[in-house]
């Protein structure tokens, strides 16, 4: 099995997916984006400064990230098959990782596009509702992503929350901000061949089939995108 680097725009369903590796296949699953969020509900300074920057769907720097990231990886999934999910959005933060991963002797590693459009994304965005303590994400507009009691999580028991920057003018923002600044890296992990790209609009078994050949695959073949 190979430890995954999810590139996808947001709403794309990357939290959707690594809740099926990480309950099926034992994979650590590391996403920045829970990682920001629990420094914003910590209340400290560098919370609020986060907050304000996705309040606007701005990105945070480079340097924090990175350093979040190194310190996850190094101390605690040494070892272990892991899902990187929001990280890298920028070339720097690609390259970064790149030496991280070789001083760790880490090489067996697919990074999976996730290709949806604006429409779909927005509308997964206005109807995401999450659990504040699992982080499973649900969709008011999906019968299948549906909770089973209406408001409340399958797993958790507790009541289900809407995230302050999923509006749709907050949220095509974002998806702007995302596809501008990760261009450059789609490019970098193509021509580093390790790069596949999987149509997430279908059913979600359908997406779990292609994500399971990918991730099972030790010959992986880079896939080009309907946009290219």
């Amino acid at each position: 099995m190979k430890n995954v680097i999810f590139i996808a725009p947001p709403a794309a369903g990357k939290g959707t997916i690594s809740d099926y590796l990480v309950k099926n296949f034992n994979y650590v699953h590391l996403s920045t984006g829970d990682m920001l969020r629990s420094e914003v509900a910590s209340g400290s300074l560098l919370g609020k400064e986060i907050d304000a920057l996705i309040s606007k769907g701005s990105l945070v720097s480079d340097e924090l990230i990175i350093k979040l990231v190194e310190s996850k990886l190094k101390n605690e999934l040494f070892g272990k098959l892991f899902i990187l999910d929001g990280f890298p959005r920028t070339l720097p933060q690609a390259e970064k990782l790149d030496e991280m991963l070789i001083s760790m002797g880490v090489t067996n590693n697919v990074v999976i596009y996730l290709d949806v459009t604006l429409e779909e994304a927005t509308k997964r965005a206005v109807g995401r509702i999450v659990c504040p303590k699992c982080s499973r994400s649900y969709n008011v507009y999906y019968k299948e992503a549906s909770p089973l009691i209406e408001g409340i999580c399958d797993d958790c028991g507790v009541a289900l929350e809407k995230r302050s920057d999923d509006t749709e003018e907050t949220f095509k923002k974002r998806y702007q901000t995302y596809l501008d600044s990760t261009s450059p890296i789609i490019n970098y992990y193509k021509q580093k061949g390790i790069l596949e790209s999987i149509n997430v609009m279908r059913t979600q078994n359908e997406v779990a089939k292609d994500i399971l050949s990918v991730i099972n695959d030790e010959n992986v073949s880079v896939k080009r995108r309907k946009s290219d």
